[in-house]
């Protein structure tokens, strides 16, 4: 099955390009995957029927005992043929049901062959958090192929609609994964099953996990998102909505009653939602006239019944379902792929409009009227043999247990005569002949898999019946998973005369007269008060959920600052405080509160300018005097020891001061707020709180270690490991290399939200990208420069200074030298590729507050993406070739090789880590640099030279 799984992958990628190879062609080829899959099953179907079914495991993710693992076993061997089987079907079909120039066809092919891998690991999987991972693949891919035609309004709120709906379902079930796994010790399904987990918390998790099957299976009162997910094309119809999709959830409930169905929650609430749910849906079909709709509401009533049967939870009820849930396949895929069809002839799905297609299309009327025939349970059809076994199942429990399985059975009855009615009233409608209606045209006749592909499902649904008996053995494996009974069902055409035969008889009769008393039956139904959708309900919900959250967003995220930060920081003491108030925490036995006198003066400093800080009214001053406090945190940390900290901070600081400094330019001198007595007494409140919080947290937290220290033994394996004797270098580039992996692209999410809030139009990227060229075209032109700077020349004379020029020539080569420097020596000595690039970008600081815009273009003529980029593939590439020679991913190779007259060379291989951490950083600060210094330059003479003319309209007003 694994293999299965990776050709469903490689297919599905390579989707795209096979159909702009092959065009529409490519579908035959994707159909190979599904294919496989169900020739596979058959292959197995002696070994999945055994009394050790297949089982395959491999460990996935070991620190949360999580494995890959499949099982086939008789439930799952025939959900792997439905699933395979039909979706080859679909596939095939959609090779004649597509225009080559469909838009967005090769993104189609591949979520529709994906949607067939997800939903294989899904019934294969023997690992419920596995279960729940490919559960959630279905649902984002049907929500891609019901979206399919985006430009579409309809098909944009069908596919969000089915998103929400099932994805809130796949929540629920999650927590009841999670609730039952950790009660009964393991997420391994056959484990659960073999011995089932009892008590108060296991019934909330089977409520849970059937929310999240009655959900994917459009049971009431989520049904509603069936009927308008009918907005994707029909292949998507007849294989998502037909044959797997809400197949899934069907399954599920077929997967757990085994060993849950006898819980207290389980009958009242399948057999309820769905006997309720047969009603609905085959009530709502015959009011339909749309053709697809039609379907998809008797998909919903047969969903319906699905649930009825496989909630059971008997062996009847287990080899009922199996058999319904195979019929079900067979004649709904058969009816989603005809209407496809006559909407692809004849450009409509209108019954009122359908006129005559008897004559033309005589394969899809047999193929029809097969395939309806079975749906509503005529013999000698599979879909007859299911009924009948369904009114046994239920007779039974009724005759034993009274009560409501008589409801149960009625309802069954109703829904099955109401299936027989809108049956008839699709074949009438797709192919009779209406009074006064002209013949509807053929405007695309149909020929090849659109009409070949339908019929041979239908002729399975018919060959199916007679040889029942011959299928049934392939089928009880499951049902003898469930507590047997005195009265077992069976498959098969003839059982004599029984009150279950007499029942399908009744059913049949009731459903003719029906169908004969149709038009007073419409004119009822139009007379009968409609009573409030669920689709209405779930309208409702979603309004007010986006008022709520706008009042609420409106509320705190004002774009003020001080709520912002009061609601965080109140959030903070509120939450915590109360734990260390009330929580028993334990506290240090001892206090050392300084080390060196010089704590101390470092303290008194950093207290002083943070005072300072908070009581400044100039935003200059309040900048300089926060970095006063963060310049003296570097100096606490080189007391301790910690000298590539104390270097990481100081460099952070400075920067951290330059881009404040270049940001401050567009604000006024002071502060623009004037706190009353009140503000400034709250503000001083929240802060000593604050600090006072995180305070105690601190001396709480060095107090109740329970493991060793991290620390211990790194300087043995830093050097074993990583082969260099910066502990801290080693943890960044080796032993935590996928954290740094994180950082890097958490930079790169930084610099384009720098760079999108200054470049608001995309013109001035384009403008920037020019002068870039410019300036390079310079360089080649001007190679050496006759002033201090490459581009002195072109800084305006008021604004340009002798001295920083000179400083800048300078020191800016040994800047660089010096991080170059950090950058190779930071395996063993302070510094590495994040300090190193700092350094770089603080020399291309200096080059741009001496030069401006201008000497920052000539410095580095690239742009910061292009660093951005190359940094991340660097970092990620060296993970990768690590692989390619037989290491894990990021993995350190260490390498000395003896130089003549140089001795002993140690060479380690996470070097091209670090300068792909190098570059990120360079790239980030020269996009700072480039936005909001050089930009915000250009928006400051834009402003002034507006002000200038501003001043001489008015002077020439004036004389």
């Amino acid at each position: 099955m694994t293999w299965l799984l990776l050709a469903h992958v490689v297919a599905a990628v390579g989707a795209p390009w096979l159909v702009r190879l092959l065009g529409r062609r490519a579908f035959l080829v994707l159909a190979a995957a599904p294919a496989a899959t169900a020739v596979w099953a058959l292959t197995q179907t002696a070994a999945a029927h055994s009394a050790t079914p297949p089982l395959q495991s491999w460990t996935w993710i070991p620190s949360l005992s999580l494995e890959l693992s499949f099982v086939l076993d008789p439930l799952a061997w025939l959900m792997c043929l439905v699933v395979g089987g039909v979706g080859a079907a679909v596939l095939v079909y959609c090779a004649s049901y597509f225009d080559s120039d469909e838009p967005g066809l090769g993104r189609f092919a591949g979520c529709l062959t994906a949607f067939a891998g997800a939903m294989l690991g899904l019934v294969g999987t023997d690992d419920l958090l596995v279960l729940f991972v490919f559960w959630e693949a279905t649902t984002v891919l049907s929500f891609l192929l019901i979206g399919h035609r985006p430009e579409t309004r309809t098909a944009r709120s069908a596919a969000t609609e089915a998103l929400v709906v099932t994805t809130f379902g796949g929540l629920a079930m999650l927590l009841g994964i999670v609730l039952l796994g950790e009660t009964a010790g393991t997420y391994q399904l056959s484990e659960i099953l073999a011995d089932p987990p009892r008590g108060p918390v296991v019934e909330a998790a089977v409520v849970l996990l059937l929310v999240g099957a009655l959900s994917k299976s459009a049971q009431v009162p989520f049904h509603f998102w069936l009927p308008g997910a009918m907005a994707a094309p029909t292949p998507v119809s007849a294989y998502l909505h037909a044959a797997a999709m809400v197949k899934a959830g069907i399954y599920l409930l077929a997967r757990l009653a085994p060993g849950f169905a006898d819980t207290s929650v389980w009958a009242p609430v399948v057999l309820s939602v769905g006997g309720l749910t047969m009603l609905i849906g085959a009530w709502r079909a015959l009011r339909q006239h749309d053709l697809k709709l039609l379907l998809a509401y008797g998909t919903v009533s047969q969903l319906g019944f699905l649930t009825v049967v496989a909630g059971a939870g008997s062996y009847n009820g287990g080899l009922t379902a199996l058999t319904l849930l195979l019929a079900h396949a067979l004649f709904k895929a058969c009816l989603f792929l005809v209407v496809g069809t006559i909407d692809h002839s004849t450009d409509t799905r209108d019954l009122r409009e359908l006129s005559g297609l008897w004559r033309r299309m005589p394969v899809l009327l047999v193929a029809s009227v097969l395939a309806a025939a079975s749906m509503a349970g005529v013999p000698p059809l599979l879909g007859f043999v299911s009924k009948e076994m369904a009114y046994d199942t239920f007779l039974t429990r009724a005759e034993t247990g009274g009560g409501w399985d008589w409801v149960v059975l009625g309802v069954l009855v109703a829904g099955s005569v109401l299936t027989f009615a809108y049956s008839a009233r699709f074949v009438r409608g797709a192919f009779g002949t209406r009074e006064g209606v002209d013949p509807t045209p053929v405007l695309h006749p149909p020929g090849g898999p659109t009409v070949v592909v339908p019929a041979l499902l239908a002729a399975a649904s018919l060959l199916a019946g007679p040889v029942s008996t011959r299928i049934e053995p392939y089928l009880v494996g499951y049902a003898e998973t469930m507590p047997a009974e005195e009265h077992a069902v069976h498959l098969g055409l003839w059982h004599g005369l029984s009150p279950a035969l007499g029942l399908s008889a009744l059913t049949i009769v009731l459903g003719v007269l029906l169908v004969l008393v149709r038009g007073p039956l419409e004119r009822a139904q139009q007379r009968v008060p409609r009573v409030p959708a669920a689709e209405t309900g779930y309208r409702v919900i979603m309004r007010t959920l986006d008022r709520v959250s706008l009042e609420v967003t409106g509320a705190v995220q004002r774009g003020s600052l001080p709520l912002s930060l009061g609601l965080i920081l109140g959030t903070l003491v509120v939450l915590v405080g109360t734990t260390l108030v009330l929580g028993g925490v334990t506290w240090p036995s001892e206090v050392v509160w300084w080390a060196s006198p010089a704590d101390i003066g470092i303290a008194v400093v950093a207290v002083v300018a943070a005072v300072a800080a908070v009581r400044s009214r100039r935003r200059l001053r309040g900048v300089f005097l926060v970095g006063v406090t963060g310049y003296a945190t570097a100096l606490i940390f080189l007391l301790h020891g910690a000298p590539d900290l104390a270097l990481t901070q100081v460099l952070v600081e400075t920067i951290s001061l330059v881009v404040l400094v270049l940001v401050l330019r567009r604000f006024g001198g002071r502060f623009n707020d004037d706190p009353s007595r009140r503000q400034r007494v709250v503000r001083t409140v929240m802060g000593v709180a604050v600090g006072t919080t995180v305070t105690l947290v601190a001396l709480s937290a060095s107090a109740v270690r329970r493991h060793p220290p991290a620390s211990e033994g790194m300087d043995v394996s830093a050097v074993d490991f990583g082969g260099g004797y910066n502990i801290v270098n080693v943890i960044l580039v080796d032993a935590r290399a996928w954290d740094t992996m994180g950082e890097l692209s958490v930079v790169l999410v930084a610099a384009t939200g720098i760079a999108s809030l200054v470049y608001v139009r995309g013109s001035e990227v384009h403008e920037h990208n020019e002068r870039l060229r410019q300036a390079r075209a310079r360089r080649r032109s001007h190679p050496r420069a006759t002033s201090w700077l490459a581009a002195g020349d072109r800084v305006p004379a008021e604004r340009r200074s002798v001295a920083l020029e000179v400083v800048t020539r300078l020191v800016f080569h040994t800047m660089v030298v010096w991080s170059v420097y950090l950058l190779l020596s930071g395996h063993n000595l302070p510094g590495g590729g994040f300090a190193a690039g700092l350094v770089a970008g603080l020399a291309l600081t200096v080059r741009y507050l001496a030069g401006g815009r201008a000497e920052l273009q000539a410095a580095m003529p690239v742009t910061p993406g292009l660093l951005l980029g190359t940094g991340l593939f660097l970092s990620a590439g060296f993970g990768f070739v690590s692989i390619l020679f037989g290491g894990r991913v990021l993995q350190t190779w260490i390498f000395d090789v003896h130089v003549p007259l140089l001795g002993e060379l140690h060479l380690v291989t996470s070097v091209v880590f670090d300068i792909g951490v190098y570059l990120v950083v360079v790239g980030l600060v020269l996009d700072v640099l480039r936005s909001l210094g050089g930009h915000l330059d250009v928006q400051i003479e834009e402003d002034q030279a507006t002000r200038r003319g501003g001043r001489r309209a008015r002077a020439e007003v004036t004389r």
